[in-house]
């Protein structure tokens, strides 16, 4: 049992009065001596039974700073709360939410997360990647305006694709022609001339080492969106020139789809291809030293004309 402080209260000394019928009239010093016990006792008292808590509290804090990661039930019941009930087509199934989830929570310390498109799933990543650096890029200023508005501590830009879909063959085309020059698989993609290029992002942005990067995004469902060439070449890019080393991993949404099969094979390649859960490809690209007589994005791929 935790011992509580004790009050002593001393009996100050009293004389006989030599005064008229021998009164007994205590002496001033002694009672202002009491009044200073009893004031610094109830101090020590106060003192000694708030300490605890004080330091229980700052504990509790310092441990909960240094855990990074969200805890395993919230992050379960998260990953529950958006892959449930996915049934509308702009949704990821809950394997592939799951898929994506895992690489997150597997990173050593918070992840650098790049995501192309705001999606269904977007708080959702941003609450998965806890404490990392998330940042969203859309085609859309209005919606990437909306989400900062609601959420201001999420990080988001937008921008304006040149790119159409039905320009497809157009553009691979001009990359064959560029490989060894601007659309070359090592760059710094700021100054890059290349169709296939994203080079007005903040600058920032070229110079973090995106552990996982998720292309969803932008439309490229019809002849006319934009389609997602760009950003898959941006990855690649981004993924091989990364200065601090390490893989990246990349996944690509609705592969099945022609842009996103063929600009996969051509900028990710086949054989770093780890697995496809329902319509998500996930490939690990390595960095690729700045080799200036080489230019190819996979073994066997196009050669410079």
């Amino acid at each position: 049992m935790k011992p509580t402080a004790r009050f002593i209260v001393l009996h100050p000394s009293v004389h006989k009065s030599g005064g008229v019928g021998g009164s007994v009239v205590p002496s001033h010093r002694a009672w202002l001596a009491v009044l200073a016990l009893f004031i610094f006792t109830f101090a020590f008292t106060i003192v000694t039974t708030r300490e605890p808590a004080t330091i229980t509290k700052n504990t509790a804090a310092a441990a909960g700073k240094s855990k990074s990661q969200l805890p395993k039930p919230v992050f379960d019941a998260l990953l529950h709360y958006a892959s449930a009930n996915a049934t509308y087509s702009d949704r990821m199934s809950a394997d592939e939410v799951k898929a994506v989830a895992a690489i997150l929570h597997s990173c050593n310390t918070p992840c650098n997360f790049l995501i192309f498109g705001l999606t269904h799933e977007t708080l959702l990543w941003s609450s998965l990647n806890h404490n990392g650096r998330t940042v969203f890029i859309d085609e859309s200023s209005y919606l990437v305006s909306k989400l900062e508005e609601k959420h201001p501590f999420i990080e988001a830009f937008d921008v304006q694709f040149t790119t159409r879909v039905s320009e497809l063959y157009d553009l691979m085309e001009h990359y064959k022609q560029e490989i060894s020059k601007e659309c070359r698989p090592v760059q710094n993609l700021l100054f890059s001339d290349c169709k296939l290029a994203i080079n007005d992002l903040p600058n920032h942005v070229y110079d973090v080492p995106w552990d996982v990067i998720l292309i969803d995004g932008p439309r490229g469902y019809f002849a006319g969106a934009p389609g997602r060439m760009a950003p898959i070449f941006t990855a690649g890019v981004l993924a091989r020139s990364k200065r601090a080393g390490g893989e990246t991993h990349i996944f690509v949404h609705e592969i099945e789809r022609e842009v996103e099969r063929i600009c996969s094979e051509e900028f990710l390649c086949k054989n770093n291809l780890v697995e496809t859960k329902d319509r998500l490809g996930h490939f690990v690209v390595g960095q690729m030293e700045a080799n200036w007589n080489r230019f190819e994005f996979c073994p066997s791929s196009v050669s410079p004309n």
